[in-house]
Parts: C-alpha cells; sequence; structure tokens
C-alpha cells in the first residue's frame, strides 16, 4: 500500500513539474508566421527623382566625369562610420532604406533610430528592413515607428513565438538557422554605406566591453542602384513580414520616450566624442560640395539571392558565385581579413594549393583572446597547421581595450578594438572586396550576405601595405617551429616574443576550444 501511495505521489509530482512544461512546447509549436497577403509594395526612388536631390545634383556630375566607376571612401574609424550615418540620414530629402542584421537598443542605436524619425516626420520616406534575430528589446519602438506617416519597418525570417524568441528553435530550427547578415544604409538612391558594421555601441566603439575593429565604405555612382535593387529583392520577399503582423501594439508614448531618451544621451558625457564626430565629419558635406576624397573605380555589388534565406539556392545567385572566380584568377598575392574563418577541408585545400603555386597569402583573424565566439575559433584552429605547411602566412589580432585615434597607435581599421569584425581581401594588388561576408561555411550556406568588389590598385594596396606595416606590429604571427609544434610570434620595440600556447587565454579556454573542434559543427559556424 505504501509503495503504491509512493508512485502515485511521484506520478502527480511529475505531472505538475511536467504540464507547464508540455504546455508551452505545445504553444510555441502552435505559434504560426501571418499571412504575406495585402503586404504594401514599394520600390527605391527611381533614378529621375533622385537626380533633383541635393546629393543627387552634387554627384551627378562627379559620375558623369568617370564614366563606368563609382565612387568610394572606406569608413575605418567607427565614430566617422556612426557619424557618416548620421549625416546621410539629415540630407535625406525623398527616400532612406536601411537593412541590418543587429540593431542594438544602445546609444548609438538610439540616437540613429531617432534621426530616422526626424527624417520621417519631415517626409522622407523610411524603410527599415531588421533580421529578427538582432533587435532585442525594440519590439515597441519599432512598431511605434511603423505607426507613423512615412515610416515602414519589416523584421526578416521572423520569430513567431516573442518571449522567450530562443524557444521558437526548438519547433522551427530549419528556418530561423538561416539569417539575414546583410548591411546597408542608402539615401536617395544616391549614397549608400555598406561593410561590415551592423548598428551598435560595440560597432561604432562607444563601449567599455567588446568593440569591433571594422570596415565599411561610402559609395555614390552606379553602384548605387545596384545596392537600392538588392533591397528592394529583400523587402518583397517571402521572409521580409510588417512589424506590426510579427509584434503586439506599442505602449501609449513610445515615440515620445525614443526622442527623449535620445535627447538625454545627448547631454551623456559619453556620448560628446559621438556628438563631436557628427559636427566634425565632413564626409557628407564634401560629397555636396563635390570636394569628397573619392576614390573612382569599377565598383560592382554581388549579394545571396534573398531566397537563400528559405532555404533555396538559385545557380549563379549568390555571393559565393562572384567570389570564386577571383580567387581562380589570383596569380601573386591575396591579403584576406575574416573575424570568422572556418574553412572546412575543402577551403584549406584551395587555400593551400594557392600557396604552393606560389600565390603570397597572407589571412589576419582573430585570436583565442580576441574572438567573441570560441566554437568558431575552434572551427578555424584544427586547419591551422594544414594551411602553415602549405605556406599560407596567419596572422591573429590581439586582444586589447585601448582605442585611440593617433594613427601611429589605432588599429588596421582604424581605432583599435579588442576583436576583429571586419570582412576584406585585396587580390593581386588590383581587386579589393569590403562586405559582410565571413569565410565560414554559415556565410556560404545559410546566411544571407553583400559586398562589394571594387577594381582598385590603390585600395587593394591599402591592405597590403597593412599587412606589410600594421598586421605585425598588432597581431601575433602564428607559425611552425622546427618539430611541427605551432609557435605565436609577438614583435614590438623590443624585439620578438614566443608562446608555445595561444597567448593571453587560459588553459580551461584552450581545452574548451579542443573539445568543440571534435564535435561535427562546422556547418553550424
Amino acid at each position: 500500500m505504501r509503495l503504491r501511495r509512493r508512485c502515485a505521489r511521484r506520478c502527480w509530482i511529475a505531472l505538475v513539474v511536467l504540464l507547464p512544461v508540455v504546455g508551452f512546447l505545445v504553444l510555441v509549436g502552435c505559434a504560426r508566421l501571418p499571412s504575406l497577403e495585402g503586404r504594401t509594395a514599394s520600390v527605391a526612388l527611381d533614378a529621375g527623382q533622385a537626380m533633383t536631390t541635393r546629393l543627387g545634383m552634387a554627384t551627378a556630375p562627379l559620375a558623369a566625369a568617370h564614366p563606368g566607376m563609382s565612387g568610394v571612401l572606406p569608413l575605418r574609424d567607427p565614430q566617422a562610420a556612426f557619424a557618416s550615418r548620421m549625416l546621410l540620414a539629415r540630407q535625406a530629402e525623398r527616400t532612406i532604406d536601411a537593412q541590418y542584421y543587429i540593431w542594438q537598443n544602445d546609444l548609438t542605436g538610439t540616437l540613429l533610430l531617432a534621426e530616422l524619425e526626424r527624417a520621417a516626420r519631415r517626409g522622407v520616406r523610411v524603410r527599415l528592413l531588421l533580421d529578427d534575430n538582432g533587435i532585442h528589446g525594440l519590439d515597441d519602438t519599432l512598431a511605434a515607428l511603423a505607426g507613423q506617416p512615412n515610416f515602414q519597418v519589416r523584421l526578416f525570417n521572423p520569430f513567431a513565438f516573442r518571449h522567450p524568441k530562443w524557444a521558437n528553435y526548438i519547433t522551427a530550427f530549419s528556418r530561423l538557422n538561416h539569417r539575414m547578415h546583410n548591411k546597408s544604409f542608402t539615401v536617395d538612391n544616391e549614397a549608400t554605406i555598406i561593410g561590415g558594421r551592423n548598428v551598435g555601441d560595440n560597432y561604432f566603439g562607444a563601449t567599455n566591453g567588446i568593440a569591433f575593429a571594422d570596415l565599411d565604405v561610402l559609395a555614390v555612382g552606379p553602384v548605387v542602384p545596384e545596392v537600392s535593387r538588392e533591397f528592394d529583392q529583400y523587402w518583397a520577399s517571402g521572409s521580409s513580414y510588417p512589424v506590426g503582423r510579427i509584434v503586439g501594439a506599442p505602449a501609449p508614448g513610445t515615440l515620445a520616450k525614443l526622442q527623449e531618451r535620445a535627447g538625454q544621451i545627448g547631454h551623456d558625457p559619453a556620448a560628446r566624442a559621438y556628438q563631436q564626430a557628427v559636427e566634425q565629419n565632413d564626409a557628407v558635406q564634401s560629397l555636396l560640395d563635390r570636394t569628397a576624397a573619392l576614390t573612382w573605380a569599377p565598383t560592382r555589388m554581388i549579394s545571396d539571392s534573398p531566397d537563400k534565406a528559405l532555404g533555396v539556392q538559385h545557380e549563379g545567385q549568390q555571393l559565393i558565385d562572384g567570389l570564386l572566380p577571383v580567387f581562380a584568377e589570383t596569380r601573386s598575392a591575396l591579403q584576406l581579413v575574416s573575424p570568422y574563418l572556418v574553412l572546412g577541408t575543402k577551403g584549406t585545400q584551395e587555400f593551400a594549393d594557392m600557396a604552393r603555386r606560389g600565390v603570397d597569402v597572407r589571412i589576419l583573424t582573430n585570436s583565442l583572446a580576441a574572438t567573441d565566439v570560441a566554437a568558431v575559433h575552434a572551427g578555424y584552429a584544427k586547419r591551422r597547421k594544414q594551411l602553415l605547411a602549405a605556406g599560407v602566412k596567419l596572422y591573429e589580432l590581439r586582444a586589447t581595450g585601448e582605442r585611440t585615434h593617433d594613427r601611429d597607435l589605432a588599429g588596421p581599421f582604424g581605432s583599435s578594438g579588442s576583436s576583429l569584425h571586419a570582412k576584406t581581401f585585396a587580390v593581386d594588388d588590383r581587386t579589393l572586396f569590403i562586405g559582410s561576408f565571413n569565410f565560414d561555411p554559415r556565410s556560404v550556406n545559410l546566411n544571407t550576405e553583400m559586398g562589394f568588389l571594387i577594381d582598385s590598385p590603390a585600395l587593394a594596396q591599402d591592405l597590403h601595405r597593412m599587412f606589410e606595416q600594421q598586421v605585425p606590429a598588432q597581431a601575433y604571427q602564428v607559425i611552425l617551429d622546427a618539430d611541427g609544434k605551432l609557435q605565436w610570434l609577438r614583435r614590438d620595440g623590443n624585439g620578438i616574443e614566443r608562446y608555445a600556447t595561444e597567448p593571453d587565454s587560459s588553459w580551461l579556454r584552450r581545452v574548451a576550444v579542443r573539445l568543440l573542434a571534435l564535435l561535427p559543427i562546422d556547418w553550424l559556424l
């Protein structure tokens, strides 16, 4: 009898514990995305209308003087990258199209959202397309913005169940594992900024935590309509949902709170450097004055089809299809910068073969101490010896919390940061790529990406010089010693310091990376 009572008691306890869990899973599983029927159609500003804007009238004569070329200006400094977006938004007369993987609810994210809201109030049509994975804490704000005239917000590949969002992976992992990694900010279909930066303090250097060394490019000319066409394809894709169909109605006064918070940030000493950057930045004004220090070069945008997020890959419509011919034609030198480097068996063999046929292959990625994703470092670390044995030169950015605007002390992409985030490469000192693409399986197979291929010897040679002059001072060079073991070399004014294990990392972190390297997870990285 006692045994029966004990068993009955345990059954009741299990039922009480499991029922909420089962109910929660059923609730998540029942959450469905809404219909896209009746979604408002819109397209980028056409060329004739764009020409009548201040930016259009200023840049048209410059483009006419350089037929077949686009004018590009690399944005290495994080504060200048932020200021350029703010100032372009202020100059907008007709349209702003912004597409991002991450938009953070922090100092710089708030200031830029408030600037977009002010642009909409003065009659500019704003279209904001954000990956739903990167908008933590912004549901109310985005819903409120979308309720304003001239302001449209769409979420790419959204999570049907809002809190907690991670629970959606239980029932919809295959779909949600595809993300929109693209990053662009286009004004009046006349000027655009694309590159590696998302919108947030750690991308613009306004943080005491991880600060990313990153790279964007400001462009005008015929490449801009290419970016706009890409935006239109994503905006109209089967993965883009009006925010109001995904999140609930915003709390009253949400927009007032946004502008109030932006005003408070404006008086915050921490924001002073960004206020000064906006006041002092002349990149946009120089465009209007036709004095901008642009490099004019044939520039082509390459990107993934938005269908990739639906698990559909069209031959010839993927970013990697545009990159492979460039690598196949490499003859003398390749300098590659990628924060996440997971080449896999095939990619490793291709880079090794390139080095064996005499190409000077140099790669900069994050050290274990600098990376923000240890699992990705594990996918890279297990390929190091094979790459080095073939003659590839490997450099790993050292972690540092110091950030400076002194050119003599700055890192490879402007202010030095604690983690590399730029995605760029140069081929044969003639072609430069800048974009969102990481050299990992996720960028190739899962996420959507975009970037520019710029045929400019001057810009390509800038990256070459960076590897010659700055990288050795900011990164460890990884080599194989006489016994085939890894060593890390740190060069400074006092000579060369050698390390037999990954520098600035704990034994526990190193062990974790070795264990992760044993798992079959490269396809997720």
